[in-house]
């Protein structure tokens, strides 16, 4: 498997100079109404310490600090130009939040350390042995009882409308911008999670947006 010491950090968009456009795009589109369901559904409680992985611009670094000031927000991107967006965008709203940049299936932080780890629109964006590798290390960093929230496409490659296209954002893992397949739909995560040492597997709801259909899940450490 590729580690990050043997990849080079690569912009996670296709085309970098259009990044700006990409958050009123993909409201327009229907993301906004997902990640605020991504963050209820994680019940974040004041002061834990909550971890999104593949943050990009930071939408949900930004809901999730409004819901519960009090919490430590993490947020995770291998794209510098994604987490200097979102750095700007989250110090306008006034918060704080920390921004490291790295790899999913690598995460920089100690066993156990983590109250909630989640994870928007990311995972798909993985070659499979990636996918893998990035369940085992957020079961890795949660805390015993801490939970995985996960929102993704129901398999498949999906097809954005034309105008994300030319935005997209790969997250790059890889030395060329890899948009894998998610690892074989909704019941094939839920093998990957117990695979990945989680229990407690659970699908919290389904929806559709101009980008397809997806499913959110829940998994416990």
């Amino acid at each position: 498997m590729t580690t990050t010491e043997d990849r080079e950090f690569l912009p996670a968009m296709t085309r970098p100079a259009l990044l700006r456009f990409y958050d009123p795009v993909s409201r327009l589109l229907g993301a906004r109404d997902v990640q605020w369901q991504l963050v209820a559904q994680a019940g974040i409680e004041p002061g834990a310490t909550v971890v999104e992985i593949g943050c990009g611009t930071g939408n949900v670094l930004l809901l999730a600090a409004r819901v519960v000031p009090d919490a430590t927000v993490i947020g995770l991107d291998p794209d510098a130009d994604a987490l200097a967006l979102a750095d700007r965008k989250l110090r306008r709203a006034g918060f704080t939040v920390q921004l490291d940049r790295g790899y999913a299936d690598r995460l920089p932080y100690a066993d156990a350390s983590v109250d909630r780890v989640l994870s928007a629109f990311m995972l798909h964006h993985l070659p499979p042995d990636q996918q893998q590798a990035a369940l085992r290390e957020a079961h890795r960093v949660l805390v015993p009882g801490g939970r995985l929230h996960l929102v993704d496409f129901d398999g498949g490659r999906p097809m954005p409308p034309r105008a994300l296209r030319l935005l997209h954002r790969g997250h790059t893992h890889t030395h060329a911008h890899v948009h894998a397949e998610l690892l074989g739909g909704p019941e094939a995560v839920a093998t990957a999670l117990r695979e990945a040492g989680f229990a407690e597997i659970a699908q919290c709801g389904h929806g559709t947006t101009a980008f397809g259909q997806h499913t959110f899940h829940r998994a416990t450490r």
